[in-house]
C-alpha cells in the first residue's frame, strides 16, 4: 500500500453491559476491537472519491458537490454519509482515491457501520491536515448514520470506534458523553465473542420501532416526572409511575430502568476484580433483552443457552441492536477450545446454523499511520 499517503482505521466494538439504554441517555460499557475498518487514503487532485474494498470487486466514485445523492448505493453509502456530514460541519473534503479494508464481519452485530463511518471522517480529516477531534468525529459519524442511512442510533458504536483505548473498557455516559476507562481484568477468565451467522439489518428490523416506544414512555412519564431521559429514571420512581404505562410500554422501561442498574453494578464489579458477578449481570441482561425488550430472537436464544449451560462459562449474551449478530460469553481461558466446540455443535443442532467464533483483543480506537 505504498502508494497511499495514509492509513486510517476505526474500531468494531463490543458492549460488555448496557444495551439499548445508550439512546435513552443511559451509562454503557463498550470496548473497541482489534477487528477494524482501515482506510488507505491519498489525495487525486480532483473534486472526486474514487471509493475501492479490498473484498469487494466494485468501484464507486463520489462527487463530492452531490454527496446528499448516494443513498441509494449498495456500497459506498456510509462513505458518502460521513463525508457529506463532515462537509455540512464546515469542514474541507479534499479529492481522493480511499481503499477500504474491513475485518468487522458485516451485519454481526459489532458496529461495521461506526467503523466505516469513523474511518472515513477521519481520514479525510487527516488528509485536510485538521486536527483530530475524536469525540467530534463519533458525533459526526453518527449523524451520518441517523440522517443518511435512516438508523436511529445513539452514541456508543460511533464513540467506543473512535475513542476506545487498549486493554480498557469505557464508562460512557450518553447523555453528558463523560467517561472514564477502566482496565479490563478477568483473570482466570476470557471474554468469546460468537456470531449466530443469522442475516439481519437494523434498519430492516425493529429496532427503530424499539426508538419510538421509549420515546412515547418517556412522554408519559414527564407527566408526573422532571426527567430529560428515560436514564434518569431510577427503581422507586419506575414502582410508582411505571404502572400507568401499557404493557409493552411497561416491559420496554423494566428492561431500560434494571440495564442502567446493572451497569452501575458491573462497574463495582469490574473495580472490585469480580468476574463471578459480572457473568450474573451478563445472563439477567440478557434474559430481559429476550423477555422484556424482545430484541433476541430464536437463534441468538439458542446460542446464549448453549453456552450458559456450560460450567465454564459463567455468563453470556446478545450484544448489539439485536435480532441477530453476536454473543458475549465469559469462559474459563484454558476451556476455551472445549467451549466452542459444545457451542458450535449444540447450536448447529438447535438452528442448522453454523456459529463462527473471533479471536481479537481490545484495541485503540482510531489508528493513524503516515505511510
Amino acid at each position: 500500500m505504498k502508494e497511499y499517503e495514509y492509513k486510517v482505521s476505526a474500531a468494531g466494538r463490543i458492549n460488555l453491559i448496557g444495551e439499548h439504554i445508550d439512546y435513552c441517555g443511559g451509562k454503557v460499557m463498550p470496548v473497541a476491537l482489534s477487528l477494524k475498518n482501515t482506510v488507505y487514503i491519498r489525495p487525486n487532485g480532483t473534486n472526486k472519491i474514487n471509493l475501492s474494498w479490498t473484498t469487494l470487486p466494485d468501484k464507486v466514485t463520489l462527487d463530492i458537490d452531490k454527496l446528499e445523492s448516494y443513498k441509494g448505493l449498495k456500497y459506498g453509502n456510509y462513505q458518502a454519509g460521513a463525508a457529506l456530514m463532515w462537509q455540512r460541519a464546515g469542514h474541507k473534503v479534499i479529492g481522493c482515491d480511499m481503499l477500504h479494508d474491513c475485518t468487522v464481519p458485516f451485519g454481526s452485530g459489532l458496529s461495521s457501520s461506526a467503523a466505516i463511518e469513523v474511518s472515513t471522517i477521519a481520514a479525510l480529516a487527516t488528509l485536510a491536515g485538521e486536527p483530530l477531534d475524536k469525540v467530534d468525529i463519533a458525533l459526526k459519524a453518527q449523524q451520518a448514520e441517523r440522517e443518511y442511512t435512516g438508523v436511529n442510533c445513539g452514541i456508543m458504536d460511533q464513540y467506543a470506534s473512535a475513542c476506545g483505548k487498549k486493554d480498557s473498557v469505557m464508562l460512557l455516559d450518553c447523555n453528558t458523553l463523560e467517561c472514564e476507562y477502566l482496565p479490563l481484568l478477568l483473570g482466570d477468565y476470557s471474554l468469546v465473542i460468537t456470531n449466530c451467522n443469522k442475516p439481519h439489518s437494523l434498519i430492516e428490523s425493529k429496532y427503530n420501532e424499539r426508538r419510538e416506544e421509549t420515546e412515547r414512555a418517556l412522554k408519559m412519564l414527564q407527566q408526573h416526572l422532571d426527567i430529560k431521559c428515560l436514564a434518569e429514571l431510577n427503581l422507586a420512581d419506575f414502582k410508582k409511575y411505571g404502572a400507568e404505562l401499557t404493557g409493552i410500554l411497561r416491559k420496554r422501561l423494566e428492561h431500560i430502568v434494571n440495564e442502567c442498574e446493572r451497569v452501575c453494578l458491573a462497574t463495582q464489579a469490574l473495580k472490585a476484580g469480580n468476574v463471578q458477578i459480572l457473568g450474573e449481570l451478563l445472563n439477567k441482561s440478557h434474559a430481559s433483552l429476550r423477555d422484556n425488550y424482545e430484541v433476541t430472537g430464536r437463534e441468538p436464544d439458542a446460542l446464549v443457552e448453549a453456552a450458559q449451560t456450560q460450567s465454564c462459562c459463567i455468563g453470556s449474551r446478545l450484544i448489539g441492536g439485536g435480532f441477530g449478530g453476536c454473543t458475549i460469553s465469559l469462559v474459563k481461558t484454558k476451556c476455551i477450545d472445549e467451549f466452542k466446540e459444545f457451542t458450535f455443535n449444540s447450536y448447529l443442532k438447535a438452528t442448522g446454523y453454523r456459529a463462527e467464533f473471533y479471536d481479537t483483543e481490545i484495541s485503540d480506537g482510531i489508528i493513524i499511520t503516515k505511510l
